[in-house]
């Protein structure tokens, strides 16, 4: 990244030794790069977790997040980690998107991933499937929908959003022959949100997921609402894995990350693709201005 333009201000958190080790292997000069040392628990290796720099982890992201909230950092841009190994080290962790609403007292935050004129929301995000139903609650759903709603306005600059919402079941439910949350939750919801006593938003749904993220019915939409994280999420990896980026709404901070893995297997060998952490950096930059 370092023949991109960016500004001199950006500063990378991590152990310099470690990021120094792997641009020699790559054959890239750490020295362009403004490095905060933050020190590694033990030795790292190439691709191969180890639950004993789980906190090193866990420090750098406390980091950024006081930094960003005292005004030090305009925003935060993370790079993918391991939940499992984190909580291999018995520390127990769903995620950046729930960490960062816990570390920022915000109860309650949006995950949404943008690529390729995508701007998929979720209503839920790192649940078992078994676990998604209950979770969609009538209060929650309409909190998620007032900061995706806030967040466009405010941070996209998008002064009337119109907000396609997928239901829960297939088919939407089939007027309840294949389950009822589009009755009793969602529908209600939106017609509640719709009123101009409640905000006037405006909400197309519940619409069948299957055929939501079809041209047709993605025209002139601005963002687009998906119960749960693979109903959404697939869609928007297909179209713009090289390209998504994550986004937290609704906390007090900026912070986009990439919509990928760790791929491990990549690591230190010069093939993993960084167009998303680019993009994810730009997005933060322009977010912030």
């Amino acid at each position: 990244m370092a023949g991109r333009c960016f500004p001199r201000q950006l500063k990378i958190l991590g152990d310099c030794e470690l990021l120094r080790q792997r641009a020699r292997l790559l054959g890239l000069n750490a020295e362009l790069l403004d490095i905060r040392h933050v020190p590694l628990r033990i030795p790292c290796v190439p691709g191969r977790l180890d639950p004993g720099n789980a906190s090193y982890v866990l420090e750098m992201l406390d980091i950024a997040i006081a930094g960003c909230v005292s005004g030090e950092f305009a925003a935060m841009v993370t790079a993918p980690l391991h939940k499992g190994v984190i909580n291999d080290a018995g520390i127990p962790f769903t995620g950046h998107t729930e960490y960062l609403a816990e570390k920022t007292g915000t109860p309650q935050v949006v995950m949404m991933l943008a690529g390729e004129g995508l701007r998929v929301a979720l209503a839920t995000t790192h649940l078992a499937l078994k676990d998604v139903p209950a979770a969609i609650t009538r209060a929650g759903l309409e909190t998620t929908l007032r900061i995706l709603h806030a967040d466009l306005r405010s941070k996209f600059g998008i002064a009337n959003p119109r907000i396609l919402v997928a239901g829960l079941n297939p088919h939407a439910g089939e007027s309840g022959h294949m389950g009822r949350e589009e009755i009793d939750v969602i529908a209600p919801v939106l017609e509640k949100l719709r009123s101009a006593e409640h905000g006037g938003m405006q909400l197309i749904g519940p619409l069948p997921a299957d055929t939501l993220f079809t041209k047709q019915v993605l025209a002139g939409s601005d963002a687009q609402l998906a119960m749960y994280h693979d109903q959404g999420l697939g869609v928007l990896k297909y179209a713009a894995f090289e390209s998504g980026i994550n986004i937290t709404l609704g906390l007090p901070i900026v912070r986009t990350s990439v919509d990928h893995g760790t791929a491990l297997g990549l690591a230190a060998t010069g093939r993993a693709n960084p167009h998303s952490l680019i993009a994810a950096i730009e997005t933060a930059i322009s977010l912030t201005r």
